[in-house]
């Protein structure tokens, strides 16, 4: 079992250093939102994280 949450883990990092490297501040704070929004069990705060991670995937690239 702590092999499993060690890897959980090490996912979890990896996941939000591509995020930021690819999205920047927004990307994180997109990314913060949805899982604040999921662990406090909020649509409302989790929906605007999604919203935001998802402009963020489908907008233009600079």
């Amino acid at each position: 079992m702590p092999a499993l949450a060690l890897v959980s883990a090490a996912l979890v990092v990896v996941l939000e250093q591509l995020v930021e490297w690819h999205y920047g501040p927004m990307g994180i704070a997109g990314l913060l939102l949805l899982t604040i929004g999921l662990k406090a069990k909020s649509p409302a705060v989790s929906s605007v994280g999604a919203v935001v991670l998802a402009l963020l995937v489908t907008g233009p690239a600079l």
